[in-house]
């Protein structure tokens, strides 16, 4: 599924109006309240940006994969809490559901999601089970035509926003194989939320735990309405999720770079601009190549994603996309610390949007899997061809 190029240039066009006229100038109303405003949810919505990923057929744009690499890019360039806040409808929380969903889990749920009228969020990790998602412990007991889920999980995206979840318990035996994906209401009797969590940066953004305490959850909720076939699921969504991530990274340091360029050029030491110091412009020029080399990585590996068949896994693009998310999260992390030390002790004063926005980077580094997990993943796929 794609857009046609001229569709696709107006959207484009739309969205990057939007970033310019309504995100940006809300910036620091994000940073200080610690909340996106409803009026910008409410704009976003009728934008269609909570269903770029979801085809036509279900009230989505249909965006590939690289078309929604680019938008991703787009909404890289403004506060990160903008993009969080459609995020898990666009990925992790829709795709489980549009990849191994049955045909009526994809007609009930996908408009809605769609739309923006519902906000789902995917839950997987759990106090215990980061990294290591095969471990988890969350269960899900069978009596009769439902499944009791006890258990909690951790730090998840929008759950305070959320009407559902795209939910991972188990059901079967020990190891990846006894894992099942739920779509769980979020007003299901014996679920609730944490307190918010207080994060080192994306003010803006929301997570926090959901317990689960003898919920009870129709077996026909399911994702595919089959037992065991969750992790699956999930490592499926998490190849496109490394996608959207690295283009949100580039999106990212870009607009850091603007941002380092511009103050370069009006800040002046020894009776020049520093932006003509050859010290500075080494900064920058470093931080120009690694972009250029990241945003290349990313868009090429969105194309060899959208050429596979959708929903098969095919493991050189899952380890393409590992190098992606590595390189180019890694990559905004360097473009990030250097826009610090060109501004120097301004680039240290929440004044400056390079601090926050050093601060914000620092978590895409972690979500997604973490840079030490996708170099498993890719040294484990290097051993396995060899």
């Amino acid at each position: 599924m794609a857009l046609d190029d001229d569709t696709f240039h107006l959207l484009k066009g739309s969205v990057q109006r939007f970033i310019q006229d309504r995100l940006v100038p809300a910036e620091d109303q994000v940073e200080e309240h610690d909340e996106v405003p409803p009026e910008i949810v409410s704009d976003m919505k009728e934008l269609g940006l909570f269903g770029i990923s979801i085809p036509e057929e279900y009230g989505g744009i249909g965006l590939s994969m690289a078309q929604e690499c680019e938008v991703a890019h787009e909404l890289g360039q403004t506060a990160l809490a903008f993009r969080s806040v459609v995020g898990t409808n666009i990925g992790i929380g829709s795709q489980g559901i549009l990849m191994d969903g049955t045909p009526e889990q994809k007609r009930e749920y996908l408009p809605r999601i769609a739309s923006g009228d519902l906000v789902v969020s995917f839950a997987l990790t759990e106090p215990d089970a980061g990294s290591d998602a095969a471990s988890i412990k969350t269960r899900g007991v069978r009596e009769g035509n439902e499944y009791v889920l006890n258990g909690t999980k951790r730090f998840i995206t929008n759950a305070p926003r959320a009407g559902a979840f795209t939910l991972m318990a188990r059901t079967e035996g020990p190891g990846p194989g006894g894992i099942t994906a739920f779509i769980v209401p979020a007003g299901s009797p014996g679920l609730t939320l944490g307190k918010p969590d207080r994060k080192m940066g994306q003010r803006g953004t929301k997570t926090c735990d959901v317990n689960l305490d003898n919920v009870r959850v129709a077996a026909q909720n399911i994702i595919g309405g089959q037992p065991g076939k969750g992790f699956k699921t999930a490592m499926k969504v998490l190849d496109r999720g490394r996608l959207h991530i690295s283009a949100i990274a580039c999106g990212m340091a870009r607009r850091i770079l603007q941002e380092s360029v511009a103050y370069a050029q009006q800040r002046k030491q020894f009776g020049q601009r520093i932006g003509d110091f050859q010290l500075v412009q080494a900064m920058l020029a470093d931080s120009q190549a690694e972009l250029l080399a990241g945003w290349s990585l990313a868009q090429q590996v969105a194309r060899r994603y959208d050429a596979k068949p959708f929903g098969v896994t095919d493991p050189e693009v899952s380890m393409q996309a590992s190098c992606a998310k590595m390189f180019t999260t890694e990559m905004v992390g360097r473009v990030a610390d250097r826009g610090v030390q060109v501004h120097g002790g301004a680039g240290y004063i929440n004044e400056y949007k390079v601090e926050r926005f050093y601060r914000d980077v620092r978590l895409l580094r972690l979500y997604e899997g973490t840079t030490q997990i996708q170099q498993m993943v890719i040294g484990k796929h290097l051993m396995r061809e060899a």
